[in-house]
């Protein structure tokens, strides 16, 4: 579950990607990453058709067939359909086996796919990409530090470590640190759930991507692209998913998203309010 190596000869010259200054990209930026949070916070039904034909993409390219799909009205609702999965845990612990015993689980095999798919898009990005390079400033080898955009590029911040932070942080802090890890907690309170993706809030990272080759600073390969494709279409379709070797349980994206603004952000980030959030079926995660 490791993402390939970088080859150092995917790198491409910066000057065959797009010509144009930090302050000219910035409100594009800015623009893609509020699209990306309201598929990330929407409230809409799910695209049944879109979601399935996306996840049995998946399963093909891990020479899996098409599961049957179980959806459900909330995260509550999954949890006596998914019990006894692998969780993290399990699959780290794969990872730590030199010998393994018996076939991998799906997760394993989809999880390695994604990262392996990460790797790759970072490859066609023309600057260092900071997802998976430290950059560090002068000298003293310190992080950039996270600015305001106009008070980063005033002082030196390159513009991937500003998208980065922008795009890539905000919108973690909004979908994974404000919505998915509170409503895990009041799921499964401290013990650990079966492994599954989150749909529309696995935006964080495919946003970032799309974003970087929208705004001409990354150049996909065919294959990459379709992939990432697969990923943002199933993004924009559906909420979490827990896929299994024959059934793949899906949870309607909720009903009612409350949100507020983070106190001090940077780059308008919101987060869940203490109450409202309710999903289909009126289930309610109650803050631990």
């Amino acid at each position: 579950m490791t993402a390939r190596p970088r080859r150092s000869d995917a790198a491409r010259s910066p000057s065959a990607f797009r010509k144009i200054t930090a302050h000219e990209l910035w409100p594009e930026a800015v623009q893609i990453r509020r699209e990306w949070l309201g598929h990330g916070l929407s409230t809409l039904p799910s695209d049944r058709d879109a979601t399935e034909r996306c996840i049995a993409g998946l399963y093909a390219r891990i020479s899996r067939r098409k599961p049957r799909f179980e959806w459900v009205d909330s995260p509550y609702k999954a949890l006596p359909l998914i019990a006894g999965w692998p969780t993290l845990d399990h699959l780290h612990r794969l990872v730590r086996d030199h010998r393994p015993h018996g076939t991998p689980p799906l997760a394993s095999d989809l999880a390695l796919v994604a990262a392996r798919l990460r790797g790759a898009l970072s490859d066609g990005v023309a600057h260092a990409d900071p997802e998976f390079t430290t950059v560090r400033r002068g000298k003293s080898r310190q992080p950039w530090p996270e600015l305001s955009p106009l008070t980063a590029f005033e002082q030196g911040v390159p513009l991937g470590v500003v998208l980065h932070q922008g795009i890539r942080t905000a919108l973690y802090r909004c979908l994974a640190t404000g919505f998915r890890q509170p409503v895990r907690a009041a799921l499964t309170g401290t013990e650990p759930m079966p492994v599954c993706w989150y749909g529309q809030q696995d935006a964080p990272w495919i946003a970032y991507y799309d974003a970087l080759e929208r705004l001409g600073l990354a150049r996909y390969g065919t294959d990459d692209a379709a992939h990432l494709a697969e990923w943002a279409l199933l993004a924009r379709s559906s909420g979490w998913w827990w896929p299994g070797e024959q059934v793949c349980v899906v949870v309607e994206r909720p009903a009612i998203v409350p949100t507020e603004p983070v106190p001090g952000a940077l780059h308008e980030e919101v987060r869940l309010r203490s109450d409202g959030l309710e999903y289909r079926d009126g289930w309610r995660p109650r803050p631990q």
